[in-house]
């Protein structure tokens, strides 16, 4: 099922910058150095750096730092893997609670968009001091700040993290990507 989830998303990553047309910069959220690109479909894809705001259709989300590490509260990635942890802040733009699930955002790096991507690791249990729970809600105006962990192949500095909305009904909107260096730590 994640293999079917995440090439789902890829082939809507893909398809999406491949027939985007820049309509230039505008506001998303609290940011005004986010472009927007229009897909010809009715969605747009947002392109942001650290420190932008994405405001999508149920909340605005900002990462705020990034780093890579070989160890994280304890815990070693597999070999050849590194950590990247994302520092994110999340609020509740919506009018009703929503509900978040591991599998909202994705980490990206180099070009082979097939192979190059990955869900965080999930905890619902033993959390790692910070980290989001693999399923959780975000309440009316809440803000929760913490941390998304994702592995990656060593060598790897250039990421982005992603998110694309997905309606009750099954269809897609917007796709927002925030791009980033993570340096060791």
């Amino acid at each position: 099922m994640r293999k079917l989830i995440a090439s789902v998303l890829t082939v809507m990553m893909i398809l999406a910058i491949a027939g985007c047309g820049k309509t230039g910069i505008e506001s998303a959220g609290n940011s005004s150095d986010v472009e927007v690109y229009d897909n010809g479909d009715g969605t747009k894809y947002y392109e942001g750096r650290m420190g932008s705001t994405m405001a999508t259709a149920w909340f605005d989300f900002t990462v705020n730092d990034a780093y890579i590490t070989d160890e994280f509260d304890g815990y070693t990635p597999s070999e050849g893997n590194v950590f990247v942890v994302v520092d994110m802040t999340l609020t509740n733009t919506f009018n009703e609670s929503v509900d978040m699930y591991t599998y909202d955002f994705q980490l990206q790096w180099g070009d082979d968009a097939d192979d190059a991507f990955e869900f965080p690791i999930e905890s619902n249990e033993d959390l790692i001091d910070g980290q989001f729970n693999g399923d959780y809600t975000l309440k009316i105006k809440e803000t929760k700040q913490g941390y998304y962990i994702f592995e990656a192949p060593e060598g790897n500095k250039d990421f982005s993290v992603s998110f694309l909305e997905y309606f009750d009904d099954d269809s897609e909107g917007n796709l927002y990507f925030v791009y980033f260096t993570a340096d060791e730590k």
